[in-house]
């Protein structure tokens, strides 16, 4: 009777665990079943040493390797097998070596022999569960194991299958909702105990809806196919994209707090997912928003994180689409807050609360003006001043646009009817104005009611108008043309800018976007060259060119010497009434002379905020009047001088180290040792903030946080006299402005 196996070191009986001597009969009786039990094929038999090393192997075995058991014995069974580490059973992923050295029983563990098999193309990938019980002498020493083992490659390949199909989206292969949240969830959990920070992106494609219904579901199940590919690229290997359902994609981005870089990595993903598709043979364009939160600082839980960068998506959608957002404590009633503007809003053009201011256009030649821009202002009667970039969106959403375009055209044109005939008007139209079939009617008609020559009127557009139907985009501007308007393209350069826009649409002006020229002036910058570019192009092509957001006379040298011929911005003029423009084009020729600072300097943004000011161990409450990214002006504290290092407290975990530079009875301005960085909705944060988990080690209860003023909850008593003095400062005497423009 033959064993069919080979044993290495001690007997036969020792290696497969036999115990006292038994009779001859009984011993044959057992080799005799062992021998058929591995004739049989089903399971195999196996046995270690105390090293790891094989010293049994079924030669049944030892033939699905490839091998004969000679060749094996003596080698470690981690060196022949492997785990899973993509294993659904998350408690089954760990090394084999991990396992075994853990001297414990193994349980149907899941394996991949690491040899072929007999050249059967199914061996190559075939998988094994292996069981195993550890042994031990009288002593309790270690001896190794012994174990079975059987062929499960068709089981796991289903069990896999399963549980793919449970966890990935079957469209784009990304991880679905079930899995997204099982991994935050265990990252959150794992991280807490480190004091590890953790980011979520909540994606929402813009105009999808558009390419599903005009294209067909094909055709967007094609789009999001290659979207999910352009998120990877973006985000990388490490960081977990996800596939929520729809259009709504989560990125998971693990030991990731850095603002600054959460805002670049935002902006790649927002850049990339913009650019056209091509899908059989006809060219897609969406957009996409994003919501970011960041854990602890945004909430510790799942539940408040995916909460919180949903508000951030929504506040990134209604600011505009094609932006990226960053949660903060002010947008949790942001909802309620839209909902009372539009309300007003709507009251505010019944009621006749609104204005067009118009921005001189000026031929830097003679320094005369050619033209203005018609921009939209309300002055609510509670709030005050509330610029365009708030309510425009909101009318946009709500398709109170239409009114609010209507109201703006007819007053322009009435208005422009009283300048001298050199003198044009522009006009800004929303995309979704411009796609209203009666849009066309709206022009004409205004033209004909104010008696205003169609030539002197010019429609802005940004490109965002040929993400429509493309037939009626070409037929309101065949017939606008026909009628004799003239048609401007807005903020080229910061879009999709597509060279076709420019071939087959009709524009008889380019406006190059503020955003080049605020930083025309810097090293390293390639601002200047697109500026150059722009102008050459449109030149080559007929067109003028309207360069915008001129501030400082280095920025209209650098403009100026690229070819820019006509500008619009602040060193000419800020935005006029009606009333002041009558009065300066009664002698009859309306000229404007440069005036502005020589050097362009960050740009300020006008703010009412109470922050903390923290001096020593002293903490002060203030009031920040201007911020931009480099400094501030602050007021509310008497005894500040020039000089003093002081740590301002901007909620949320947001300090700020910075240096006074100027002060003045109760008001001082500071430089910051670091600059901010972009919110994502035109607004400045910090890079970092102060954990909460390093705040509740010095006393703060977790259960505080979010949000909060961190820093004064953990501070203790002050040892020393207070410095300053604090005066009591209210929003009354602010004063707001809004230099980033925007209009209806």
């Amino acid at each position: 009777m033959e064993v069919r196996g080979i044993f290495r070191g001690r007997g036969q009986r020792d290696a497969l665990g036999g115990g006292k001597a038994r009779a001859p009969a009984d011993a044959a009786r057992r080799l005799e079943l062992l021998d058929d039990f591995e004739l049989a094929g089903n399971c195999w038999l196996w046995a270690s040493d105390e090293d790891g090393q094989l010293t049994y192997i079924s030669a049944s075995a030892a033939a699905r390797l490839g091998q004969v058991p000679e060749d094996l014995l003596g080698r470690p069974l981690s060196s022949l097998f492997e785990t899973d580490r993509s294993n659904p059973d998350e408690k089954a992923d760990r090394p084999l070596s991990f396992l075994l050295s853990a001297n414990k029983r193994l349980a149907e563990v899941v394996v991949r022999p690491l040899f072929a098999g007999d050249g059967d193309a199914s061996d190559a990938v075939a998988w094994w569960s292996i069981t195993a019980n550890p042994k031990h002498d009288s002593s309790g020493r270690f001896l190794g194991y012994r174990g079975s083992a059987k062929d499960v490659t068709i089981e796991y390949r289903r069990t896999c299958e399963n549980s793919r199909a449970a966890e990935y989206d079957a469209l784009t292969g990304l991880a679905n909702r079930h899995r997204m949240n099982r991994r935050l969830d265990s990252m959150l959990t794992a991280f807490k105990a480190a004091g590890r920070a953790c980011a979520v992106f909540l994606l929402d494609l813009d105009r999808f809806k558009h390419v599903n219904d005009t294209m067909g579901h094909p055709a967007g199940d094609e789009l999001l196919r290659q979207v999910s590919r352009r998120i990877q690229q973006v985000t990388g290997q490490r960081n977990e994209v996800g596939r929520l359902g729809g259009d709504e994609f989560q990125v998971l981005l693990p030991d990731l707090d850095d603002r600054a870089r959460l805002g670049e990595l935002a902006g790649k993903i927002i850049q990339l997912v913009s650019q056209p598709y091509t899908i059989d043979g006809k060219r897609a364009v969406i957009g996409t928003s994003i919501g970011v939160a960041v854990a602890p600082y945004d909430g510790l839980t799942r539940e408040d994180i995916i909460r919180n960068a949903d508000l951030a998506l929504y506040a990134a959608k209604n600011g505009g689409r094609g932006q990226f957002r960053f949660f903060s404590a002010d947008l949790r009633d942001e909802a309620e807050e839209r909902r009372r503007l539009l309300e007003d809003l709507r009251a505010a053009l019944a009621q006749d609360q609104l204005a067009l201011h118009y921005q001189p256009v000026v031929r830097v030649a003679d320094n005369t003006v050619t033209g203005f821009e018609a921009l939209m202002r309300w002055d609510h009667p509670e709030r005050g001043p509330i610029s365009p970039g708030t309510f425009i969106p909101i009318a946009e959403e709500s398709n109170l646009i239409n009114e609010l375009g209507h109201w703006a055209l007819r007053r322009a044109c009435r208005d422009a009817a009283q300048w001298p005939l050199s003198v044009n008007v522009a006009v800004n139209v929303s995309a979704v104005q411009f796609a209203n079939p009666d849009f066309t009617q709206t022009v004409i008609d205004a033209l004909g009611d104010s008696g205003l020559a169609p030539h002197r009127l010019e429609l802005e557009l940004t490109e965002s108008v040929f993400l429509g139907d493309s037939e009626a985009t070409s037929l309101s501007l065949a017939t606008l043309k026909s009628a004799g308007v003239r048609l401007a393209l807005d903020d080229f350069g910061t879009g999709y800018s597509s060279l076709s826009y420019l071939r087959s649409a009709p524009f008889d002006r380019i406006k190059v976007d503020r955003t080049f020229v605020d930083t025309c002036t810097l090293e390293d910058n390639n601002s200047t060259k697109i500026i150059a570019a722009i102008i050459g192009l449109s030149e080559a092509l007929g067109m003028e060119v309207t360069v915008e957001g001129v501030e400082a006379f280095d920025q209209l040298e650098v403009v100026c010497a690229q070819g820019a011929r006509f500008i619009q911005g602040f060193i000419y003029a800020r935005p006029m009434t009606l009333d002041a423009i009558t009065e300066r084009m009664s002698t009859g020729e309306f000229r404007i002379e440069p005036a502005g600072p020589d050097r362009h300097r960050p740009e300020r943004r006008t703010v009412f905020l109470r922050v903390g000011v923290i001096h020593e161990d002293h903490y002060y409450e203030a009031v920040m009047r201007d911020l931009s990214r480099t400094g501030a002006r602050v007021e509310g504290l008497l005894g500040v001088t020039s000089g003093d290092e002081l740590l301002l407290d901007l909620g949320g975990g947001q300090l700020v180290i910075c240096t006074v530079i100027r002060a003045h009875e109760a008001v001082f301005a500071v430089e910051f040792d670091s600059p901010l960085v972009s919110d994502g909705a035109g607004g400045l944060c910090t890079r970092h903030r102060v954990s909460p988990y390093a705040l509740a080690a010095a006393g703060m209860p977790l259960e505080a946080l979010p949000p909060g003023k961190y820093p004064m909850a953990a501070r203790t008593a002050p040892t020393s006299r207070p410095r300053y003095m604090e005066v009591r400062v209210s929003d009354s005497a602010h004063a707001r402005d809004f230099p980033d423009e925007a209009a209806a």
